[in-house]
């Protein structure tokens, strides 16, 4: 944890937080703070700043905040992710939390085992307890916004053309001639598979409606690695 990300429920007044329960434990058990430290801290959706511990035992923390400045810039990017399978799910997510995308489609592709959609690892507090990890560590505290899609065709044919309008998009599938972009560094969609890739016929649907097919290479990457690659090879972070 490289940031204390508290929520409204937590501050008492504009310049004041009591902090309890997981964050709590972090602070004295791996950080060894003391009354008297400053912690960085920022508020979900808010600002950043510093607090100064003015109490803290096994039960709560107080905080006294100054409020300093705005969080990260975001990547301007629109991730479209193929459902990956549950413990991947979580790594993924904070890791888009981590490396700045605000607006991320789960969606359905042929290789997208059913029993996926079903994970409580989709419930809206999973999603967004990883998401919370993910911005902790990156020191940022905008809360990215995930969008569940299980019927491939409709999302595409009625709703991806809106999302993808006036910027250029790319699908990472292996085999295309057309190498990826290095430090594009523009608003930009982006889709990566499921572990296989996406079909023939995926592919094709999505190349339908506005997707460049690019490539990563020779080797053959994990969801979880493809992610952070692709993000790190279009953009200067």
């Amino acid at each position: 944890m490289n940031l204390l990300l508290l929520n409204e429920r937590q501050l008492q007044g504009s310049d004041r937080a009591i902090v309890q329960g997981r964050q709590l434990q972090h602070v004295r058990q791996t950080l060894n703070s003391q009354a008297g430290e400053q912690l960085k801290v920022g508020l979900l959706n808010g600002e950043l700043g510093k607090a100064t511990i003015e109490t803290l035992d096994d039960h709560e923390m107080q905080l006294s905040i100054k409020w300093q400045g705005p969080p990260p810039a975001v990547l301007p990017c629109t991730l479209l992710l193929a459902l990956p399978r549950p413990k991947m799910l979580k790594r993924v997510l904070q890791t888009c939390a981590t490396m700045g995308i605000k607006d991320i489609y789960l969606i359905n592709a042929w290789k997208v085992e059913k029993s996926y959609w079903q994970s409580p690892w989709l419930k809206p507090e999973k999603i967004e307890e990883n998401l919370i990890l993910g911005l902790e560590q990156a020191g940022d505290t905008v809360l990215p916004t995930v969008h569940q899609r299980k019927l491939f065709k409709p999302f595409v044919e009625d709703e991806l053309p809106a999302i993808i309008a006036d910027k250029p998009a790319f699908l990472a599938h292996p085999g295309s001639d057309t190498a990826c972009p290095v430090a594009f560094n523009q608003p930009c969609s982006l889709a990566i598979g499921p572990e296989g890739g996406f079909t023939p016929y995926e592919a094709g649907k999505l190349e339908e409606a506005g997707f460049t097919s690019v490539d990563l290479g020779q080797r053959i990457l994990r969801v979880e690695t493809a992610v952070p690659v692709t993000l790190g090879r279009l953009y200067t972070l």
